[in-house]
């Protein structure tokens, strides 16, 4: 058959077309299936253990960069009073701006966090790629690490896309198969499948451990598993 709103080619049981996301003829069963998770997104998001993640989340990038800050400040200052290659106030200048630095990254991290929204979406892709990145080890020397890259494409419902990868590691480019409904949750910034009836995995959509289907809490953040 073919999407009614793009034209795009499908099989007969698809439920979302693997072009635009539109829902097909084919209206997905949202019954709960004998084994496995279930059909349809979960409302345990709306659980305050995310909300508590979340926050926790922010408040330890906070701490982390502080100190990171404090450390490169300090340590650049002893360094202008010690050595005889940099002297303050031009080594302190330095420290305060890595400081800055860590400070400006960890600012950017919570305001994404709070800013991203909520989409739903389809993927439209999976691809492996055998890339290689090369590293300077010093005295004008360097090394080149090769590792493949497993990369899984979903387009909103905007048409944007959007990439999920991870380096020498296929567990998620296994878990999610073209033609898949899936929601973005917004803070979270994890997808969950509309579709989980036929898994036995799943991840945590708060700090992306993998867990057992048959859990209901992540044994890590002790978040509920959307399953």
């Amino acid at each position: 058959m073919y999407c009614k709103h793009c034209g795009t080619a499908l099989s007969d049981d698809t439920h979302f077309c693997t072009g635009c996301g539109t829902q097909t003829g084919n209206p997905p069963d949202s019954r709960p299936p004998a084994g496995g998770g279930r059909i349809g997104y979960s409302e345990r998001i709306h659980d305050p253990a995310f909300a508590r993640y979340l926050k926790n989340t922010s408040r330890w990038s906070a701490l982390f960069s502080i100190i990171l800050a404090i450390a490169a400040v300090i340590g650049l200052y002893i360094y202008g009073e010690t050595s005889r290659e940099m002297e303050n106030p031009q080594a302190l200048f330095i420290g305060l701006g890595i400081g800055g630095m860590f400070l400006l990254i960890a600012l950017y991290s919570i305001i994404s966090r709070k800013t991203s929204k909520t989409w739903d979406g389809v993927v439209v892709d999976k691809t492996i790629k055998q890339k290689s990145r090369r590293h300077d080890t010093g005295d004008n020397d360097s090394t080149i690490h090769y590792y493949t890259e497993y990369a899984v494409i979903v387009r909103d419902e905007r048409g944007k896309t959007h990439r999920m990868t991870a380096e020498d590691d296929d567990a998620r480019y296994n878990y999610f198969q073209v033609g898949d409904q899936v929601r973005h949750h917004g803070g979270l910034n994890s997808y969950e499948k509309y579709d989980k009836s036929r898994d036995s995995i799943i991840f945590c959509k708060a700090c992306a451990t993998l867990c057992d289907i048959g859990d209901d809490i992540c044994y890590r953040c002790k978040c509920p598993l959307l399953k």
